[in-house]
């Protein structure tokens, strides 16, 4: 580990923990009147826009091109009990 990483969490714990900070945000807008639909594309558009500032257009694009067909084929869907 390098001094630059020094203090920064394992990247499963900084995913862990990003997740429940933005369902409880997304709990909270829900609380306060937002619709679902309009706290998810928010969402969204967040994402994609600090993503295309990360690391660009096309490259955020590639990332994305694959999504229609993962969406398909369930990767996005919580299985229902």
């Amino acid at each position: 580990m390098s001094d630059s990483d020094a203090g920064v969490l394992p990247d499963d714990e900084q995913k862990r923990i990003a997740l429940k900070l933005i369902l409880e945000a997304w709990d909270e807008a829900v609380d306060n009147g937002c619709a679902p639909e309009m706290v998810a594309s928010s969402a969204i558009f967040a994402a994609l826009t600090d993503m295309i500032e990360n690391y660009g257009e096309q490259a955020v694009a590639d990332m994305v091109a694959d999504w229609p067909d993962r969406i398909r084929e369930g990767e996005f869907t919580l299985a229902s009990s």
